[in-house]
């Protein structure tokens, strides 16, 4: 387990690595356009990259099994601040949607928050009703109106992306905590019934689907940004123009520094970079079941999955929606695009994934744990 733990410590540190070097390339004319400085996006950034190791750190170096005692309060915490993201005039409207808090300095995206609240109460639940989840009850009822309370609120944001995200996430882990497949099952049938009905009805949704199935009819205005991606894509081919010489950062691809930051990797950097990018998801994917195998207990093992899954499935959606295969969605790629509350929160999931890591190897003690608790009270 502990060179499970390094190898996925050395993924994160690669992919993170990455992200900064092309955030400066990808960044600098945004930056000096909208603030005249080419290094507006990289400094916050990093200040934020700072933060995600902090948070990991102390993440990967406390007792995971602690964090049973904050699941529900987290899960409270984090439904008040998504209902106040829906208040005018306290949540932030970016885009037409309200998905952000503004802290001054920067701005906070309490659905990141919730990516983790949701999977640490599903495994809580899970262990704490280990012997009745298979019941309508436990299994379904109770852990479905906590994770539909708190994907409602964020699908009025509206943010689709992320609520498709952490339904599919919330479904694993109760399939994996033992709740029946046919209760999922029908659910799911009903949850994505309402889902493209309520697409049906929005009309910018509905035209970035329309846009997805007929790029071509949509190319100057909800398919000009895939587009311009695919473009990069092409124009990279196997080897890159060379890093910082790309061409659709120049104000073709719109936000490149953001949700498109993978087809800048491929313009710059050639087509076996982004090849690259997928195999360090993979590594990550593969330490993380790793992990689910030798977590120690059933609480460390859905919570294990869960962040897993959650890391690796936007990765992959990421790259779905950037070539093509799947509806545009405002989702990050982990580690890379630049967003603070992403990788805050993708650092201290990692963390506390670490964490599981080095329990299941017995790297880490209750000894260990309650001496890291004394050394913080004395800080």
């Amino acid at each position: 387990m502990w060179k499970t733990a390094s190898l996925l410590i050395c993924f994160v540190l690669v992919l993170a690595t990455l992200g900064v070097i092309m955030l400066a390339s990808a960044s600098a004319v945004q930056g000096e356009s909208r603030y005249d400085n080419a290094n507006h996006f990289l400094i916050r950034q990093a200040v934020w990259l700072a933060l995600a190791g902090v948070g990991g750190f102390v993440a990967a170096r406390i007792d995971y099994h602690r964090l049973k005692w904050i699941a529900v309060p987290l899960t409270v915490f984090v439904v008040l601040l998504l209902g106040m993201c829906l208040i005018p005039g306290v949540g932030l409207m970016i885009n037409g949607s309200r998905r952000w808090l503004g802290l001054g300095w920067a701005n906070f995206q309490p659905s990141e928050l919730a990516k983790l609240s949701v999977v640490l109460f599903l495994a809580w639940w899970v262990k704490r009703n280990e012997r009745r989840v298979t019941t309508v009850r436990d299994g379904v009822v109770i852990p479905m109106c906590v994770m539909g309370l708190v994907l409602g609120l964020i699908f009025l944001e509206p943010d689709f992306g992320t609520t498709m995200l952490i339904g599919v996430v919330g479904m694993s882990v109760l399939f994996l905590g033992g709740t029946r497949l046919s209760y999922l099952t029908l659910i799911s049938a009903a949850c994505l019934c309402l889902f493209a009905l309520a697409v049906a009805h929005d009309p910018v949704r509905l035209r970035r689907f329309l846009a997805f199935l007929h790029p071509d009819r949509y190319a100057e205005r909800e398919a000009f940004q895939l587009m311009q991606g695919i473009h990069a894509f092409v124009s990279g081919g196997p080897y890159g123009a060379g890093l910082g010489q790309g061409m659709q950062k120049q104000y073709y691809l719109p936000e490149a520094h953001t949700d498109f930051i993978l087809p800048i990797i491929a313009e710059e950097l050639g087509f076996g970079a982004s090849i690259g990018v997928l195999a360090l998801f993979l590594g990550i994917f593969i330490c993380g079941i790793a992990i689910v195998l030798h977590a120690p207990d059933t609480f460390g093992r859905l919570l294990a999955f869960g962040i897993t899954l959650t890391i690796t499935l936007q990765a992959l959606i990421n790259v779905g929606v950037v070539t093509g295969c799947l509806p545009t969605k405002g989702l990050a790629l982990p580690f890379i695009s630049y967003g603070g509350s992403s990788l805050l929160m993708s650092g201290v999931m990692v963390g506390v994934l670490v964490n599981v890591a080095l329990h299941a190897g017995g790297l880490i003690s209750d000894d260990d744990t309650r001496e890291i608790k004394d050394r913080l009270r004395s800080v």
